[in-house]
């Protein structure tokens, strides 16, 4: 009998999924896999998105064509009052985007940010895009409402340093980090585009996937005076292209 410790996973997307991928899976299948289960138990949490009925709806029609159980866990329509119980059930916690301040604020209050901690150590596997992606490190920056990249947002700290979604969707995404970094209100981290997958393994970047060929993820880094972007190798998940 094994007595080794739970294989603690985290898998951050910068953004894909079934929200914005539907037709393109790729991402959204990886994090199934990484279950040694025909069927695992799938639980979305949509609060960064104030539980959006549509959001919820969008994750079973996508979730439901997949070899998986799904199932959501609203904190405004609570299916229980015994949440630690429901999470610790779940193989896969998979979070969804929006508002990553009202997203920590509500799972600090109704204490679920101990209890996910708790099944992270356990082996449940916790993933996310956006907010959800964002969410596990010790902060980042989130363009949820006007202004907000200014303003770095304190998270979890599963992960150590910082994270920045979406990164090549908005110029001034990648603009306001580099200046958080160099300002010192943000630690070093990870950035992200759309499609990228990062995947910890105990708090190591173990691999980095993608859904979208030409999709990159960086390691970015305060040195002396200056922001240095590195580029990450990502292993593209669908069928290279062949030319004659």
């Amino acid at each position: 009998m094994s007595n080794s410790l739970p294989v603690k996973q985290i898998f951050a997307m910068g953004g894909g999924g079934f929200s914005t991928e539907p037709k393109h899976p790729l991402l959204d299948k990886y994090i199934l896999g990484l279950v040694d289960k025909d069927k695992p138990r799938v639980c979305f949490l949509p609060t960064a998105s104030g539980d959006s009925a549509q959001y919820i709806v969008e994750f079973y029609s996508a979730f439901g064509k997949l070899s998986c159980t799904p199932s959501h866990l609203s904190l405004f329509n609570l299916p229980t009052t015994d949440l630690k119980t429901f999470v610790l059930e779940q193989n896969i916690i998979y979070v969804g985007g929006g508002s990553p301040k009202n997203l920590i604020a509500l799972w600090r209050e109704w204490e679920l940010d101990k209890i996910l901690r708790e099944a992270w150590e356990k082996g449940t596997i916790l993933c996310g895009l956006s907010a959800g992606s964002m969410c596990w490190f010790e902060a980042g920056i989130s363009a949820y409402a006007p202004g907000s990249l200014n303003n770095p947002v304190k998270c979890l700290g599963f992960l150590k340093g910082s994270h920045c979604p979406h990164y090549d969707q908005e110029p001034e995404r990648r603009l306001a980090y580099h200046r958080l970094l160099s300002e010192g209100l943000l630690d070093d981290g990870y950035a992200a585009d759309n499609g990228i997958g990062l995947h910890f393994v105990d708090n190591r970047l173990e691999k980095i996937v993608s859904s979208r060929l030409n999709a990159k993820a960086y390691r970015v880094e305060k040195i002396g005076e200056t922001v240095k972007e590195t580029p990450l190798q990502a292993t593209y998940l669908g069928v290279e292209p062949r030319y004659k």
